[in-house]
């Protein structure tokens, strides 16, 4: 069994990460987290100008610490109307104080609706893009895959399901916001899981090898 180590300390995102490794039939490789190895909270600025930046940096940065093969990853809203925003932001779109991280997922996209109060249904195109990374601490070896897919901005809220800014992304193949969708549905489909299929093909070549 192979160990890696899961670059973010987000119980949604490790839950999601989780199941998306099962459907994907990776039974060989063994999931831990940074709690696995910390019981304090490990934090991690991030500061990257791109959502690639930041996933290399917590990759990196755990993977030095624990001495074993690291997946992160970093995911960001990409709106067009207002230019990319909240885009690597996202996570703190509405934080008035970045240092001490309080901001809610809903403190986020309510933000974002106010941003976009008053905007047709057509010019509320965006699109949800997710990094992943897998860093091999031995080689100093760092690969980055990304999955995106493309929606819209809702007007307000629908769905009680996921958990960021999935209530008011509107995703058209579905006809439905991703919180509308079930655990199982979204996270077949999503940005997420789009990066992590294809950085799973590199993790199961790169760890028989090793």
């Amino acid at each position: 069994m192979k160990k890696i180590v899961l670059a973010t300390q987000n119980k949604d995102k490790i839950k999601e990460i989780k199941y998306i490794f099962e459907i994907l039939k990776m039974q060989n490789i063994q999931l831990y987290t940074i709690s696995d190895f910390f019981d304090k909270k490990i934090e991690i600025e991030e500061d990257g100008k791109t959502l690639k930046d930041n996933a290399i940096k917590k990759a990196k940065f755990v993977g030095n610490l624990v001495g074993l093969p690291t997946l992160s990853e970093d995911t960001g809203l990409f709106v067009d109307y207002l230019g990319g925003a909240p885009g690597v932001c996202s996570a703190r779109y509405a934080d008035t104080d970045p240092k001490k991280h309080t901001v809610t997922y809903e403190d986020n996209y309510k933000k974002l609706l106010r941003e976009l109060k008053g905007v047709p249904w057509e010019k509320r195109t965006a699109k949800f893009i997710c990094v992943a990374c897998i860093y091999l601490p031995k080689q100093n070896k760092c690969y980055t895959r990304k999955g995106v897919v493309e929606g819209y901005i809702t007007f307000e809220p629908k769905g009680q399901n996921g958990f960021g800014y999935d209530p008011v992304f509107y995703y058209p193949p579905k006809e439905k916001t991703f919180a509308e969708m079930s655990f199982e549905e979204k996270n077949s489909l999503s940005h997420r899981f789009l990066a992590f299929k294809k950085i799973s093909l590199l993790v199961k070549e790169m760890l028989s090898k090793l």
